[in-house]
């Protein structure tokens, strides 16, 4: 892997946690409204069943896999950063809109300020790399 991609690699990672956690407390802040505040181990089961968090999940799978990439990174094994990148973009910019996922994530960027800052940091990473 090509100094430039690692460096790309870790850009968006950084960018995409900060997304995910900035999503995942606006998530979390529509949850207690409605169930009350909960400890934290209770929440993290909630956060890993709840359906009202499912949507969360492509970018923490992405993620992981850009972790996985960059862990493993091997001469022999060749490293698709191009598919790595296609896929942020469409977690950021889903082209059908009118999937739960994306209605969710349209709405915390319009009901969450701090959402559209993550949201727009991730996609000055992808806008910078390659198509």
């Amino acid at each position: 892997m090509k100094p430039s991609d690692r460096q790309l690699l870790f850009d968006l990672r950084k960018t995409l946690l900060h997304l995910h956690k900035t999503m995942l407390d606006w998530e979390r802040s529509a949850y207690e409204r409605v169930h009350g505040r909960m400890p934290a181990a209770e929440l993290l089961k909630v956060i890993v069943g709840d359906p009202q968090f499912a949507w969360l999940r492509p970018i923490s799978e992405l993620i992981v896999r850009i972790d996985e990439t960059v862990e493993t990174e091997d001469g022999d094994v060749p490293v698709d950063i191009d598919a790595l990148i296609a896929r942020a973009r469409d977690v950021v910019a889903p082209a059908e809109a009118d999937t739960p996922n994306a209605q969710r994530y349209l709405a915390a960027l319009q009901d969450h300020p701090d959402a559209v800052f993550a949201h727009r940091a991730v996609t000055n990473v992808l806008k910078n790399a390659r198509s």
